[in-house]
């Protein structure tokens, strides 16, 4: 099938009332509202709207009647599509202030540079167990955590290292945890599939797929009783659950979705659909392998986005992240990428063909560059600190 990159798909679900379905409405203004204020914000410059699809109701004559008790919802199944430029359709246009693009880049760097370093040593002998690296998707990390306050909460996957450097810990700390030092942020006992920070509200990194989804629902429910029940008003806490495609067949993530969506807790569930789990095709092994649909199911957004474009899952994180701090629940995101490397460095990645998925795709950008030449002006190649990041 063809891959989802030719748009940044968007499903919203509807909440149809009485109002929602006056006579006074105009027929061309869309059924979900404003597109000024909707989920995905200050991207609707670049974006185009088609009319969704209203699911029928079972009954025709007690459709009026239905409508004001019943919660339908409108899936918008290719709804939203990104306006590519003749000029150049892999740069984003969204906007960032020089500062803000300076922390994303550095962010970026960071992470590569870190995970590269790792290499290094696993193959010199002096890492020793699992090192699974982030190499290829440090957009989704950087775009999405580098938007959060300290008292937000991180949960991360065995893939863990860059979502902590992402957060705050410094590289040091993480950098021990993998040589199993005490000076490490886990006093040497978590290794690399376990990083955990208390201080930087980094709740851990989860060895077996799935486990790190409930314990992000129960972070978001946290945030939400202290807020609602507590009173503590200024608690507008977020929490974003990092995981995998191959999870999203897992039973706890589809109850986590459920619970959250029920509930209406702050929490931002980010698919890194990277394509392949450890040597699974993603498009072998779901029946539909567009995960962001699957969010409407149970009443929250869906929404898809360029996983390797920072500034895209930057704008989709910031609306997502607002989204949940004033309290109107959570938000899936499938985030396509792609890893650069094997499963782990174990793993002589002997599965995958890049020729036939995408691979030389992916493996023939080097988006990090790509982005600084797309930063404001272009001008931040001029930076002395730009370069100095090199």
């Amino acid at each position: 099938m063809a891959s989802a990159f030719s748009a940044t798909a968007f499903m919203q679900p509807l909440f149809l009332n009485s109002s929602s379905t006056s006579s006074s409405r105009s027929s061309d203004r869309p059924l979900f509202g404003d597109l000024s204020s909707s989920f995905l914000g200050s991207t609707t410059q670049n974006l185009s709207f088609s009319r969704p699809c209203i699911v029928p109701s079972p009954s025709a004559s007690s459709s009026s009647s239905c409508s004001a008790r019943r919660r339908t919802v409108v899936s918008v199944s290719e709804a939203v599509k990104e306006k590519k430029s003749a000029a150049n359709a892999s740069l984003s246009n969204l906007l960032v202030t020089k500062e803000e693009a300076l922390v994303l880049y550095e962010d970026m760097v960071l992470g590569r540079a870190f995970e590269d370093m790792c290499a290094q040593m696993y193959y010199r002998g002096k890492m020793f167990g699992f090192v699974h690296l982030y190499n290829g998707q440090e957009a989704v990390s950087s775009g999405f955590i580098k938007l959060l306050k300290k008292e937000d909460s991180v949960v991360s996957t065995y893939r863990d290292h860059v979502h902590a450097l992402s957060k705050g810990v410094p590289a040091r700390e993480v950098m021990s945890e993998l040589f199993g030092k005490t000076t490490g942020c886990c006093r040497g006992q978590g290794g690399s599939m376990h990083m955990f920070s208390k201080e930087h509200n980094l709740l851990g990194g989860f060895a077996f797929i799935g486990e790190g989804i409930p314990v992000a629902t129960g972070a978001a429910f946290t945030s939400k009783y202290k807020r609602e029940v507590l009173k503590e008003a200024d608690c507008d806490h977020v929490t974003l659950a990092f995981f995998g495609d191959g999870t999203c067949n897992n039973g706890q993530f589809f109850e986590c979705l459920n619970m959250a969506a029920l509930w209406k807790l702050p929490i931002i569930f980010v698919v890194e659909n990277n394509l392949w789990a450890i040597g699974m095709s993603h498009l072998r092994a779901t029946s539909d392998p567009q995960i962001w649909k699957k969010g409407p199911a149970f009443g929250m957004p869906g929404v898809h986005v360029d996983g390797m474009d920072v500034l895209k899952v930057r704008e989709v994180a910031k609306e997502a992240i607002g989204r949940a701090r004033r309290g109107e629940g959570p938000t899936l995101v499938e985030c396509e990428t792609y890893r650069f490397r094997g499963h782990s460095l174990a793993d002589p990645d002997e599965l995958r063909d890049p020729g036939k998925i995408f691979g030389t795709h992916y493996l023939g950008m080097n988006y990090i560059l790509t982005v600084g030449m797309s930063f404001p002006a272009r001008r931040l190649f001029l930076s002395h600190r730009f370069f100095s990041m090199q």
